[in-house]
């Protein structure tokens, strides 16, 4: 008996790169992942090309003392007649370069300890875990105060290596979580059973699916190193002669800015501060949002019915759709309507 024959029409295979490139830009479609990625791009070229872009020395005194914000001076000067604007230039390259290095750092030891102590088992797994939890209920800013106080000298590099050092421990926590489910998973057996060496396996199938992970990791170590080298400069542990803007809120409140009306003296620095951790938070939802598909457009869609009705999905709504395989409602059965869900 002979099949019926089809007529067989020929995919043409997509170019390749551009399913890679589609993946790569989904994560910008979001407004809050643009906006705080653009924003971040910004303090990037704002710590690069800021004590050029200064229109004064930071640390160069006049005789315009405590004067406001004016066309020769844009955020106004300090008792010592200092140029606001050029600190606030000048100390964005601190905060950036201290928030990006202990980032890294941090996040490369979480990677490091929380993957190998999910992954592997015995006593090297258990030994990881209890390092992490040694690490995780030591405060963290005492133990970085302490610690700068008795180096010899606390530069940007100084400070951010040992932020570094003492945060890494909750994202290990949280990746070795991660990486205890995905361990067990087919793919991963599959291929440990192949004979696949363990930094292969790994590498190649279980740090994938541990990106997003890691990347929130990161973000949220970068807020914590901004705000805590923010804070030791605040407290005076940090150098006061090198700028940045827990500098400029130390010399702000030790010479009583607030009490003299002064406060052109530390409200861009705090602005300065409020959008950079806005700017990351943004990245930080962006990235929930590209890993949860419930969280994208709010949980907005579209539904369509087999005769082509709509109905636009919102939080709180439940849409109800007409089946066309039913005969037109009578007047005993009500039209189908949007009904509100009042819990």
């Amino acid at each position: 008996m002979a099949l019926p024959t089809t007529d067989a029409v020929p995919v043409e295979p997509p170019a390749p790169g551009r399913g890679t490139r589609r993946r790569a830009l989904r994560f910008l479609t979001g407004w809050k992942a643009v906006t705080g990625t653009a924003v971040l791009l910004f303090y990037c070229a704002l710590a690069l090309a800021g004590p050029w872009l200064a229109p004064y020395d930071a640390s160069k005194r006049s005789s315009d003392i405590l004067e406001g914000p004016s066309a020769r001076h844009w955020f106004g000067t300090t008792h010592l007649g200092q140029d606001i604007f050029s600190q606030v230039l000048v100390g964005a390259r601190g905060v950036v370069v201290v928030g990006l290095v202990a980032g890294v750092v941090a996040t490369v030891l979480a990677v490091l300890v929380g993957v190998t102590s999910g992954y592997l088992s015995g006593a090297g797994g258990e030994g990881l875990s209890a390092l992490s939890n040694v690490f995780l209920v030591i405060p963290a800013l005492p133990l970085i105060i302490i610690i700068t106080s008795i180096l010899p000298e606390t530069t940007d590099l100084t400070i951010a290596l040992v932020i570094g050092l003492t945060s890494w421990a909750w994202g290990a926590r949280v990746l070795r979580a991660q990486t205890l489910s995905l361990r067990k998973r087919d793919y991963v057996e599959a291929a440990r059973a192949t004979g696949e060496k363990t930094w292969r396996v790994i590498g190649f199938e279980v740090l994938p699916n541990l990106t997003a992970v890691i990347a929130a990791s990161f973000v949220g170590t970068v807020i914590f190193a901004v705000l805590s080298e923010i804070t030791l400069a605040f407290i005076g542990v940090s150098s006061v002669s090198e700028w940045n803007w827990g500098t400029i809120l130390f010399w702000a409140q030790s010479q009583q800015a607030l009490a003299q009306g002064a406060w052109w003296w530390f409200v861009p620095a705090g602005l300065a501060i409020a959008l950079l951790g806005t700017a990351l938070s943004l990245v930080n939802f962006g990235i929930d949002e590209f890993v949860n598909p419930r969280l994208r457009g709010g949980g907005g869609g579209v539904l369509r019915a087999e005769d082509g009705t709509r109905a636009r999905m919102r939080l709180g709504f439940t849409p109800v759709l007409p089946d066309p395989r039913r005969a037109a409602p009578t007047a005993h059965e009500p039209t189908p309507v949007l009904l509100e869900d009042k819990s």
